[in-house]
Formats: C-alpha cells, structure tokens, sequence
C-alpha cells in the first residue's frame, strides 16, 4: 500500500574516492543502482581529479532512471578518481532538471559538489538571510541552501570540514550529506541521525553511502556507520578524520523509523541492525499482539513480505506468494495527479488465483497512508476467490505529518485521522484490521533511539508553525 500510495523517502547518496588515481564514475552509478528504490525521479554524478586542473569537476544528471540517464558513452567521459552521486524522489514541488543533484558550486575557495537526503524544516529563514547577502538560487530544494552555506562559511574557515561544521550549526531537520572538494570527501550526519549514512573501502579507494547494501554491491567492505551529528573527512594524507563536535546525547538520537520498516532495503544494516531483522521482528510482533485464524499468510510486495514471513513463522500460518508484482512499471506511481497512481493499482500487482482461492488469507504491509489503493487491493483478493481478507500493518497509524523527508501527508488526506480501525476497515472492505503497536517499535530497531513523529505528534525538534513541504523541495 504505501508503495502504491506514494509514501516516499527522499534520496540515495553516494560518494568515492580513489587514493590510486583510478575512475570513480562507473563505481559511483552502480553504488547509486543499489539505492535507485531511494529515488527514481531523477539522477546525477559528478566527478572530479584530484591531481588535474583544481575547480574542474565533470557532471551529468537527468530526470529518470539510472539506466535512462546514463550511457556506456556519458559515463566514459566522467574522468576522477573522486566523485559524488545522487537518487531522487521529490516529496512535492517541481520535479525538474535543475532540481537534480548532486549540485556543483564554483566560488572563490574551488568547487564543491554536493548530495544530500533529509529535510530543513528552516529553509525559508535561511533563504531569506542569503538572499540578502546576495545569494541568487538556481533551484527550489533546500540542498543549494546548505551549498551556499558551506560555501560562504569556508571563506572565514581553514579547511572545508571546518566550514561543514559551521554550516550544520545553523541547518534545522534531516539531513545526511556528501560533500566533495578538489581533495577531500566529507560525510556529514544531522546530530539527530534522522537518515543513514556508512563508510564503506574497497582496495585504496574509500566510500560513503546511504546503505550498506550499496557497499556489497560494488565490492566495498563495511567499515562502520557515521555517527548522528558526526563529521568525517576523507583525504590521502589522513584516511578518515572524524569531528564530532555537532553530535548530541545518544538518548535525543531520532533515527527514522521507516528506514527499518519500509525505506531501506532488506539486506541492508542500518546503525548496527539488520533491516531484514527487524521486519521479521514486526511480522511476529503482529502474529502475537493479533492473532487470527486463516490458511495462508501473504505480503503485498515488496515491503510487506518480510513482515509476512516473520508472521508466518510465529503464528505456524503458511507463507505463500498472493502477488505478481511487475517490476517493469517503473515510474507509473511517481505521475504527480493521485488518480494516475491509483489506476495503476492493477497493472502493478496481480494475484495468482490458485494460492488464494477458497482460502482465508492474511494480507501484509508496511503502512496505509491515504488509504486509496488498501481497498483496491483487498478486492483483487476477493475477486481472485478469497474467502476471508484479514489486514496486519507493520506499523502504527499515520496520525501526523512527517517534516524530516518522509512524504507523509497533512493530516487531513490520512486515512487514520480522526478515524477508528474498525472504520478504516470497513473503508478497505477487509474482515478485520489490525496495526503495530507503538510499544513494540522500540523493540524492532534492538532499543535504538527512533523518531515516531508521523505517530504521536512528538516531533524530536519544534515542527515549523507553516507547512513549507513542496516550496523548499527535497
């Protein structure tokens, strides 16, 4: 559901730097193709040589897909041996060109090229402030307010990490960046550690990215996770220098929740703890908490299914495969009008009628958002010949909006507002309808800290006093 619904995380970042001098650019799109379910609105890598003309960096991004918007031919001419790359899902606004990233800043000190993930929540405030000190923006993302901000604190700083340090001072909200200068690679974590960021080394060459499993698909071993308000630098001269004078006590920490429950991919870590781990988790939690009698228990793919399986094993119900996703649809649920999503329901997903039909069947998902495609899928069910359609959610009720980069709607479009679940059940045509409890989220993500804002209404920080979401888009 929250698939099909548009419930969105921002982006993928990933960063590489060769100490050897070797081409980073092929390493950086393959990186970015195991982040592409991070974004898949549009992409960019930008790249640089350490050892050639300083300030020049060669990029390329466009709207789409990886494999849309980079050929054999425009990777062969992204030359350096460090480079940065970006995935990107809007949560609202202009979905344009100039809105991709990574963006590359040339000012007075060089260049910076630089990825983000997250969400300000004081983007508005400090727009303005640059503004008047003659700041003119080239796109509406806060992304090029953070650039400009590193860039005009490098001026009166002695290194790049320096003028990092002093920009994240003044950032408010979710952010976890990559930034590249003519020598160094900088990986930047918000002290809440709203998103994941890892530091990753394959031979003599270093890099960052959003997950792990970006590590294991280019061949890099895992080294550790940034830390929440952590600072790390990369250079030849040093390895991996670490700062942390930004970070904040491990009790305020505020990881997203969704990472585990939905975001990340399953084979993913994230600060220490399997992804996969913690949807089993979430699927047993449910299977005790609301147990039902049924014959076959399912998943609505992809974010559904491990939760199912860890259903499954608590409750001894067989697992089976309900649905046929189409992986070839691509881009059909990122059409910006609700009602283009919502008639793609059926071209995406298709139940195979023999495992369901005469059955009581147990249906598995992340999340319901809007709740404007749980009911289309509980009737494809039906119509498939299930004789019983009981809903399990691997998290609580969407009750609030998420301002930290998660597309989690106004209050108003959320089905669970001001809605009991027996009638959010009666909306979606199940037998019955039963969500995570809030207690056991804790015990999902191993007792880490964790924000469930989009939950209770208790945000980690003070949430803006107006709904900027779309006018600063990330």
């Amino acid at each position: 559901m929250a698939e099909l619904e548009h419930l969105k995380e921002e982006c993928g970042v990933f960063g590489m730097y060769d100490f050897s001098g070797g081409d980073v650019a092929t390493s950086i799109y393959y990186g970015l193709f195991a982040l592409q379910h991070r974004g898949q609105e549009s992409c960019g890598i930008a790249v640089s040589e350490t050892n050639g003309p300083k300030g020049k960096v060669s990029s390329h991004k466009d709207m789409g897909l990886l494999n849309e918007a980079f050929t054999p031919e425009v990777l062969e001419k992204l030359k350096g041996d460090i480079g940065v790359g970006h995935v990107r899902y809007s949560t609202a606004g202009s979905s344009t060109r100039e809105n991709a990233q990574p963006l590359v800043l040339n000012y007075v000190k060089g260049t910076l090229g630089l990825a983000h993930n997250g969400n300000l929540i004081n983007t508005p405030q400090l727009h303005k402030e640059l503004e008047y000190t003659g700041a003119i923006f080239q796109t509406t993302i806060d992304s090029e307010v953070i650039a400009y901000l590193i860039a005009r604190e490098r001026l009166n700083s002695k290194t790049v990490e320096e003028a990092v340090g002093r920009a994240m001072k003044k950032l408010k909200g979710a952010y976890s960046l990559i930034v590249m200068s003519p020598r160094k690679l900088i990986g930047a974590r918000d002290p809440f550690g709203f998103r994941p960021l890892c530091i990753g080394k394959r031979d003599n060459a270093y890099v960052l990215a959003s997950e792990t499993c970006a590590l294991d698909t280019i061949g890099a071993e895992f080294i550790r996770d940034v830390e929440p308000g952590e600072i790390v630098t990369i250079s030849p001269e040093k390895g991996i220098e670490s700062d942390k004078s930004c970070c904040i006590l491990k009790e305020q920490h505020a990881r997203c929740v969704f990472e585990y429950i939905y975001f990340a991919r399953p084979d993913s870590l994230i600060d220490g703890c399997s992804v996969y781990h913690s949807r089993i988790m979430a699927g047993k939690y449910l299977a005790m908490d609301s147990p039902v009698e049924a014959d076959i228990v399912t998943g609505v793919p992809e974010s559904g299914n491990c939760a199912a399986m860890g259903y499954a094993m608590q409750s001894g119900i067989p697992y089976n495969t309900a649905f046929v996703k189409n992986s070839y649809v691509g881009r059909t649920f990122i059409k910006p009008k609700q009602k283009n999503r919502e008639s793609s329901v059926q071209i995406k997903l298709n139940p195979i009628r023999e495992v369901v039909d005469g059955k009581r069947v147990i249906m598995i998902d992340d999340s319901i958002v809007r709740g404007t495609t749980s009911d289309r899928i509980v009737k494809l069910l039906r119509d498939a010949g299930a004789k019983e359609v009981h809903v399990r959610i691997s998290s609580p009720p969407f009750l609030w909006p998420c301002y930290f980069g998660t597309d989690v709607p106004a209050r108003e479009q959320l089905i669970a507002y001001n809605r009991s679940v027996e009638e959010i059940r009666q909306i979606i045509g199940a037998d019955s309808l039963a969500y995570l409890s809030l207690d056991r989220l804790p015990d999902i993500v191993g007792g880490r800290e964790i924000c469930t804002g989009c939950f209770t209404g208790k945000y980690p920080m003070e949430p803006p006093q107006d709904d900027i979401r779309g006018e600063f888009d990330e």
